[in-house]
């Protein structure tokens, strides 16, 4: 028998409005998750319901109140990743694994850069994105794998801007493999830089966002930034540099060994890539699957995989990529035991 109960929290310092959205939109997305009534008067948060619930509800409440004490402002966002975690924890408690989220949510303090004007902070906005940020500090090659919308290029283009701006590296290269398969570029039109950039949109547009579109010309021009397809990387050795290989789903493992194998004194390279979106004829043959077998053991690498509860764009594409998620386990459930997924490898 459920046992009902009542609770109050108090916000403390914290303006009610900032804290609870507006119309109170953070409470009713808490609210919808359970059966518990959850309200506010003045800056007291009333829950009546489930003791159970309540317990849950109020885990939630007292980690947005420490978020926000540390200068955050609340928003949906960070809302939905904890009401995520909270059900991912419920789900690995019950086999015996605990994995509370609370002390591992992104501070104010975890500014990686500040982009022009010096007034927009970009931070780790969830969890896994700050391991995966922190494997980047730590680390001399970091693999960062996951869905779309988790932020791996935007956040690997910022560090790549904060240490070209503290004079850790000399230059910046951004490499991407131009087409699908072979990266057969003739038949485009214009020059080198011309047949690239449409691959490589994505990541100017981060660049434009972090330093503005004139400076990052002026980058261009002097090749401090240089953008490049994966095919010209062959032969040279990259020192005093950050090298971002995006999109690296679509690499085979002899190109993914030959991008590795390019690193310099003094350099640090990011890999970023979904391997549920495979381009090549053959998925099991990706560069990026193959390698996590590799180099597991390789010390200095590190494997930073994110999740759906990482996703930052619209509340929709968590539920659009959970929904393919549902339908590639229906279907690969009925394929022969000859074929084999690119998550063979993943850890």
């Amino acid at each position: 028998m459920k046992t009902t109960v009542s609770h109050k929290i108090e916000l403390g310092n914290i303006e009610p409005l900032l804290f609870f959205g507006q119309n109170d939109c953070n409470l009713r997305l808490i609210e919808d998750r359970f059966e518990t009534r959850v309200f506010a008067r003045g800056s007291t948060i009333f829950l009546e319901g489930d003791e159970d619930e309540v317990e849950a509800i109020a885990d939630i409440l007292l980690q947005l109140i420490s978020i926000a004490n540390r200068g955050n402002i609340i928003g949906r966002q960070d809302v939905l990743y904890l009401l995520n975690a909270a059900n991912t924890t419920k789900s690995r408690a019950a086999g015996g694994e605990k994995n509370h989220p609370a002390g591992r949510y992104p501070t104010k303090g975890d500014v990686v850069y500040h982009a022009v004007g010096g007034n927009k902070p970009i931070r780790p906005k969830t969890a896994g994105q700050r391991k995966y940020i922190q494997a980047i500090q730590k680390k001399d090659i970091v693999f960062g794998i996951g869905p779309a919308g988790t932020g791996k290029t935007y956040l690997a283009v910022a560090m790549a801007a904060a240490a070209l701006k503290s004079r850790q590296v000399e230059r910046i290269i951004l490499v991407r493999p131009a087409v699908a398969a072979g990266e057969n570029l003739g038949f485009l039109p214009g020059d080198l830089q011309e047949k690239v950039d449409p691959y490589l949109r994505p990541v100017y547009d981060a660049l434009y966002d972090m330093m503005g579109v004139q400076k990052v010309r002026t980058l261009l021009s002097s090749r401090v930034i240089e953008v490049a397809p994966l095919a010209y990387m062959r032969g040279r050795t990259l020192n005093n540099a950050f090298i971002i290989l995006d999109e690296a789903q679509n690499t085979t493992i002899p190109q993914m060994k030959m991008f590795l194998t390019r690193l310099g004194f003094d350099s640090k390279a990011v890999v970023t890539g979904d391997i549920t979106q495979i381009d090549l004829e053959s998925k099991e043959k990706s560069g990026l699957v193959g390698i996590q077998q590799i180099l597991r053991a390789v010390s200095g690498v590190e494997f930073v995989y994110l999740e759906q509860t990482d996703v930052v764009r619209h509340r929709l594409v968590q539920s659009i990529i959970q929904a393919f998620e549902v339908h590639e386990k229906s279907t690969s459930a009925t394929r022969t035991p000859e074929t084999h997924s690119p998550e063979t490898f993943t850890s």
